[in-house]
Formats: C-alpha cells, sequence, structure tokens
C-alpha cells in the first residue's frame, strides 16, 4: 500500500475538537478532563470544541459516528483529539464513511480503544497518531510529564523526523480521578531502566503500524481495519498494553496467531511498549510488577523466535498505557537504528 498522507498541521490559535469515540467517561470524570482542556488551551494555545456525545456515556455507535464525521467535515477545525479509550469503538468503524474522511484529513490523536480509529485513518491514506489523549496524559495529575509533552507538541506542530528519547524514570501506579487532592502532586515514578534490544545490529526503517495489542486481536476477530498480511511487508510494528494487563500467555496467543494469519512475519522491526503492570483491579506491588514486565517481554520473544527470528525488537518504549508517553505515528515512517540504539519518527 502506498504510504498514507500527513494532514496538515495545527497552529497556536487553531480550533481543535475533543470527542469520545469510545467511551463518554468525561461526563462521570471531570477532573482529569477539565484540566487536560485547560492545557490544550493554556500550554499549547489551541481553542477547543467539544461534540454532542463527549461527554455522554452510552452513546450509540451512530452519534460517535456522527461527532466524528461532524469534526472532521468542519473546516474550522484542525486537529480531533479523544477524550480518552475504552472497549467498543470497533462497533463504531461501521458507521463511518471513509470517503467523507479521505476528503477532510485531519491529524488525530487518540490511543488504546482509538486504535480502532487509527487504523481506519491509516487505511484510508491518513497518518493518524498514537498518544495524547485528554483526560490521561494532557490530564496527568501535578504537571504535563515534560517527555510527553516535548513530543506531542512536536507530532501537533511540526513536521520532520523526531528521534525518541529513553525515560529515566517511568510511572503505572494510578490515584483516583474522582479525589481532587490526586491533582495536587504529580505520580511517583520508578528508574526506568532503558529500552532493551533484540536482534540490534542493523538499521529498520519502513512505515509505522500497531497500536493497542488487546484491540488488535479484536480487529482481526471481526475482520475490520486490517488488511491482507503483505499489506504489511516492511513495515514498523509497534503494540503496546492495557490497564486490563493480559496475562504473558495471552499475549502469546495474540502473536501466534498474527504468526499463523502470515501477519507478525510481515515486519523486519518492532517497538514493544513498557507494559502496563498496576491497575485498581490488579494493584502490583514493585516485584510484582517487574515480573509481570519481563514474563510478557518473553512471550513476545516467543512468538518473535517461532514466527519472525530475524525481526529487531525494541522493549520496554514508553508509547502506551505508562507514563511518560511518547507519540508513534500510524502510517508515518520509523527508523530503527540497532546499531546506534536510537529511534526516529516522522511526524
Amino acid at each position: 500500500m502506498t504510504d498514507p498522507v500527513h494532514p496538515a498541521k495545527p497552529r497556536p490559535g487553531d480550533l481543535v475538537a475533543v470527542l469520545s469515540p469510545s467511551s463518554g467517561l468525561p461526563g462521570l470524570l471531570p477532573l482529569p478532563y477539565e484540566l487536560g482542556l485547560r492545557r490544550l488551551r493554556d500550554d499549547f494555545g489551541l481553542k477547543t470544541v467539544e461534540y454532542p456525545t463527549t461527554r455522554t456515556m452510552g452513546a450509540s455507535p451512530e452519534a460517535r459516528a456522527a461527532d466524528i464525521h461532524a469534526a472532521f467535515a468542519d473546516p474550522d477545525v484542525k486537529a480531533v483529539f479523544a477524550s480518552i479509550g475504552g472497549d467498543d469503538q470497533i462497533t463504531v468503524l461501521p458507521h463511518l464513511d471513509r470517503s467523507l474522511l479521505r476528503a477532510n484529513p485531519k491529524p488525530f490523536f487518540g490511543y488504546s480503544d482509538n486504535t480502532n480509529l487509527l487504523l481506519f485513518l491509516r487505511n484510508a491514506g491518513i497518518v493518524g497518531y498514537h498518544g495524547g489523549s485528554v483526560m490521561v496524559e494532557l490530564g496527568r495529575p501535578g504537571a504535563l510529564h515534560p517527555l510527553t509533552a516535548d513530543s506531542l507538541r512536536a507530532a501537533l506542530f511540526t513536521s520532520g523526523a523526531y528521534e525518541l528519547t529513553p525515560a529515566v524514570a517511568f510511572g503505572d501506579v494510578n490515584r483516583p480521578w474522582e479525589d481532587p487532592r490526586t491533582f495536587e502532586s504529580e505520580p511517583e515514578m520508578e528508574p526506568a531502566g532503558g529500552w532493551i534490544w533484540h536482534n540490534g545490529d542493523h538499521v529498520v526503517e519502513g512505515i509505522g503500524w500497531g497500536g493497542n495489542l488487546e484491540i488488535i486481536s479484536w480487529l482481526l476477530m471481526a475482520d475490520r481495519a486490517v488488511l491482507p498480511a503483505d499489506a504489511y511487508t516492511g513495515d514498523v510494528l509497534f503494540l503496546e498494553t492495557s490497564e486490563e494487563m493480559p496475562n504473558a500467555e495471552e499475549v502469546y496467543r495474540i502473536l501466534r496467531n498474527m504468526g499463523e494469519r502470515g501477519l507478525l512475519q510481515q515486519f523486519p522491526a518492532l517497538l514493544m511498549g513498557r507494559a502496563k503492570a498496576w491497575s485498581f483491579e490488579n494493584p502490583l506491588g514493585p516485584p510484582e510488577r517487574a515480573r509481570y514486565r519481563r514474563q510478557q517481554r518473553e512471550a513476545v520473544l516467543r512468538a518473535l523466535r517461532r514466527y519472525a527470528p530475524d525481526t529487531m525488537a525494541v522493549f520496554d518504549v514508553d508509547l502506551g498505557h505508562t507514563d511518560p508517553q511518547l507519540v508513534i505515528p500510524v502510517g508515518g515512517r520509523i527508523r530503527v537504528d540497532g546499531r546506534s540504539r536510537r529511534i526516529t519518527v516522522t511526524y
């Protein structure tokens, strides 16, 4: 498939849309949402507009699709942000008008369940941006993380190459959004330990494809937004897992099924996001979190050894549900330089 097109970028002072293509959590948890909106306005100099389902829990797929269409079709809107993820955006895809989106390309920012829309846009020939949700990254307690802010600003306002920076510290333990005290200080962090390289003795450059692993597994089951395997030959795969914390065996099975489909082996490089290893439902302590991340890495390597033994992989890249978060272009070029241990994306 041909390289997707990078939509024109907004400038400070422009209007951006804030949508909830997945879950209307802004209506239930306004504190991080309002904080994220303020930062879009105050830190990034943008004006914001909401749509009917942005703060509505339980909105129908048709209504959420209508908001997406309205935001993309409005010539005054220069970029579109997801408020947060969810778990049923796959039901919105059948209601989307690909011709409308192709005729009105906009930079779209979101991740997690928004993997659905990002891959739909990529198939429509539009580069999207995996990262930068309003409630999580922009609504981070205390302050925006500097690495997140720099990456998001570059993806939002600039074009061209951007080198990813390994985090020296990271966090994946959350505090309750219902409590105003949560937002009085920054989250606790722990040493990051750097990226971990596998087969890192060469250079790969290709188009970025991927997102949340669980969502991709659903898309494969429903046969939506995923092209035949040979459409991805030479692309750079990036994957991350959510706070639902799939166990290592499940991660292996998903990748095994991608391998059986002939998909996994199309990618000469994989960026694997640092695994989210804590949730309110599963509040692991530090040793258990480290074990979870190690077991997930071993599961990924097990799948690669079986289906893609020559693929270069980089683990613990900050591109998913942990903090900080680096924005990854879906459809943009990614260069993975194993010799110099550098990763460069094109925004």
